[in-house]
C-alpha cells in the first residue's frame, strides 16, 4: 500500500469516527424517564428531527427515539452522500467536455473513485454535526438509541423501558426495495444502504429500477467510467415526469453510453467466475448480461416492522404505509405519522414538513391539512427535472382546463454562455386565467429554479406578476419572467391591440 493509500485510509477511518460519533455516539446513555413526555418521536430521520427541534423550540417536553443513526436515509445513506457524489460527477463529465467552454480537454483525465468516496465521507462527516445527538439534547431533547414497541395507546417501550407520552409521532422512514429475483442475494447487491461504502468503482453496473433513484445513480457510476445498463419493467422510465422531460434526459443518457432497456424484466441471477450473470427477458427476447455490481433502485418499504401497531390500532395499506388522514392522524387518536412511513413523497422537505404539521395538529389543536401544501421535487440528473403542482396529464385526468407555456432554455442568454442549453421552462395555467396550476423545469439549475415558481403558487400569484418581478441578469432563472412574458402576450389579442391605438390616437393623433 502507498502512502497515498494510507493517508487516504486513515482519512476514512477518521470521517467515519466523526460520523458515528455524532449519529450514535458509542458511550450515550439513554436519559433516565421521569413522567410523561408531552410528545415521543419514534425515528430520528428528517422528519424526527424537524419535529423535535420544533416542538423543543416551543418547550415541549420531547423524548426522540432511534434504533440506528440520527439523521435517517437522509444524511447517512441519501441524499447528503448521493449528491455529494453526483457533484463529483459533474465535474469530470465538465473535464472531458471542456472544449464545450473553449477551454483545453485535460490530456489524461483519470478518475479518482477513492478521492470521491474520501469527499462523500468527508461531506457525511461534516454535515452530521448539525444533526448530531450532542445538538439535539442540548437544544431540550431527550436523545433515546434503541427499539420501540408501542405497548399501549400512551407508552412504548425502549431498551425495557417504558416511556409514558401525551401524544407520538411515527416517523420511521422507509428503506429500499429488494426485487424478488432468484439467486440475488446470494449473487450479493448494492442498495444506497451500502452504496456509499464502495472502495472500488464495478467496472460493469446494472441497475434495476428507472425511477429517479436510479437514473441518478446509473449517471453517476457512468461518468466515473462503469459501463452501465438500467433496467425498467416498463414502457418508459421516470414515468411520473411529462414525457419532453424524460426524452430529454434520455439523450443525455445516451450521450453518456448509458444503456436503457424498457419493457425489460430480471428473471434470475447467478455467479460464474466472479462475474454476476443476470437473464433477461423484453417481451419474448430473452438474453443474459454479466456485470460486476447489481444497483436496485426501484421503490422504497416503509419501516414499521417491531412497533407493534395492531396493538395500539394503526393500520397499513397494502404498499405497508401507515394509513393517515389529511391531518396526518392513525387510526389511534393520540398517535400521528409523518415522513416516507406515511407519504406518497419520499422527499426531504416532504417529510420535514409533514412532521411540522403533525405536531401543530397534535399539541396545538390546530386543524392543517397535508393536501394544503405545494410540494415540489427534482430528479438530480444532469440536466436536472424539477416539476411542481400538476401535469397536463394530471390536469386533464381531474377535468381541468389547462394552457401550457414554454420557453427553450437554448432561447435564455445565461443557458447559452454556459454551454447549458438542454431543457426548458414549462408553465401551466389554468384555461382563461393565470392561475399557476403546476410547472415543469428541465435545467442543469432546474431543482433551484422550481423554487421561485412554488413560492407564486403558495402565495397565490398569477403567472401575469411574474413578468413585472426583475431578474439579476443574466441568470438562467430568467426563464420563468419570459414564460411570463409569453403569458402576457397571448393577452394583448387584436381587438385589444385595435382598442389601445384607437385611445392612443385620439390623445396623440399622428401628424
Amino acid at each position: 500500500m502507498s502512502s497515498r493509500d494510507d493517508a487516504a485510509s486513515v482519512s476514512a477511518e477518521a470521517y467515519a469516527r466523526e460520523h458515528r460519533a455524532n449519529t450514535r455516539p458509542a458511550d450515550w446513555r439513554n436519559p433516565s424517564a421521569g413522567g410523561r413526555y408531552q410528545l415521543a418521536i419514534v425515528g430520528a430521520g428528517p422528519a424526527g428531527i424537524a419535529a423535535a427541534e420544533f416542538a423543543a423550540s416551543l418547550g415541549i417536553k420531547v423524548a426522540l427515539i432511534e434504533r440506528k443513526a440520527i439523521g435517517g436515509v437522509n444524511l447517512n445513506i441519501g441524499s447528503v452522500p448521493s449528491k455529494t457524489l453526483i457533484r463529483t460527477t459533474r465535474a469530470y463529465a465538465d473535464m472531458r467536455e471542456a472544449w464545450r467552454f473553449g477551454a483545453s480537454v485535460p490530456g489524461d483525465v483519470r478518475v479518482d473513485f477513492a478521492a470521491a468516496m474520501e469527499r462523500v465521507r468527508r461531506v457525511r462527516a461534516r454535515l452530521s454535526r448539525d444533526d448530531s445527538a450532542q445538538r439535539l439534547a442540548a437544544a431540550g431533547v431527550d436523545v433515546y438509541f434503541g427499539e420501540a414497541r408501542f405497548t399501549a395507546s400512551d407508552t412504548l417501550t425502549v431498551g425495557g423501558k417504558a416511556l409514558a407520552f401525551r401524544k407520538a409521532l411515527i416517523a420511521t422512514g422507509a428503506r429500499p426495495h429488494v426485487p424478488d429475483i432468484p439467486g440475488l442475494a446470494e449473487a450479493g447487491y448494492l442498495t444506497d444502504e451500502n452504496l456509499f461504502e464502495l472502495t472500488e468503482l464495478p467496472r460493469r453496473m446494472l441497475v434495476i429500477g428507472g425511477g429517479p433513484l436510479g437514473c441518478e445513480q446509473a449517471q453517476a457510476f457512468c461518468r466515473l467510467g462503469a459501463q452501465t445498463t438500467i433496467v425498467q419493467n416498463k414502457p418508459l422510465f421516470l414515468g411520473q415526469e411529462e414525457r419532453d422531460a424524460a426524452q430529454i434526459l434520455s439523450e443525455t443518457f445516451a450521450r453518456d453510453g448509458i444503456e436503457v432497456r424498457l419493457n425489460t424484466t430480471a428473471l434470475a441471477v447467478r455467479t460464474a467466475s466472479g462475474t454476476k450473470l443476470v437473464d433477461l427477458i423484453s417481451d419474448d427476447y430473452r438474453n443474459t448480461i454479466g456485470v460486476d455490481a447489481i444497483l436496485t433502485g426501484a421503490g422504497r418499504t416503509p419501516n414499521v416492522e417491531g412497533l407493534d401497531l395492531a396493538a395500539v390500532g394503526i393500520d397499513c395499506d397494502a404498499s405497508g404505509r401507515i394509513r393517515v388522514d389529511d391531518f396526518l392522524r392513525t387510526g389511534n387518536a393520540n398517535i400521528f405519522a409523518a415522513g416516507d412511513v406515511c407519504l406518497e413523497h419520499s422527499f426531504v422537505d416532504a417529510a420535514r414538513a409533514s412532521a411540522r404539521i403533525a405536531v401543530e395538529n397534535s399539541l396545538l389543536r390546530r386543524n392543517r391539512r397535508w393536501s394544503g401544501l405545494v410540494v415540489p421535487s427534482c430528479t438530480y440528473t444532469d440536466p436536472e427535472i424539477a416539476r411542481v403542482g400538476l401535469s397536463v396529464r394530471e390536469a386533464n385526468r381531474l377535468g381541468v382546463p389547462v394552457k401550457t407555456f414554454t420557453i427553450p432554455m437554448h432561447e435564455i442568454d445565461r443557458a447559452v454562455t454556459d454551454s447549458e442549453t438542454s431543457g426548458f421552462v414549462k408553465v401551466h395555467v389554468r384555461g382563461r386565467t393565470d392561475q399557476i396550476l403546476g410547472a415543469t423545469i428541465v435545467a442543469r439549475h432546474a431543482g433551484d429554479m422550481i423554487n421561485g415558481v412554488t413560492l407564486a403558487m403558495v402565495a397565490g400569484i398569477g403567472l401575469r406578476r411574474f413578468s413585472r418581478v426583475l431578474h439579476a441578469y443574466p441568470t438562467q432563472a430568467d426563464a420563468i419572467r419570459q414564460v411570463a412574458d409569453a403569458y402576457n402576450r397571448t393577452r394583448f389579442t387584436p381587438r385589444v391591440r385595435a382598442r389601445v391605438r384607437r385611445w392612443i390616437e385620439s390623445r396623440w393623433p399622428a401628424q
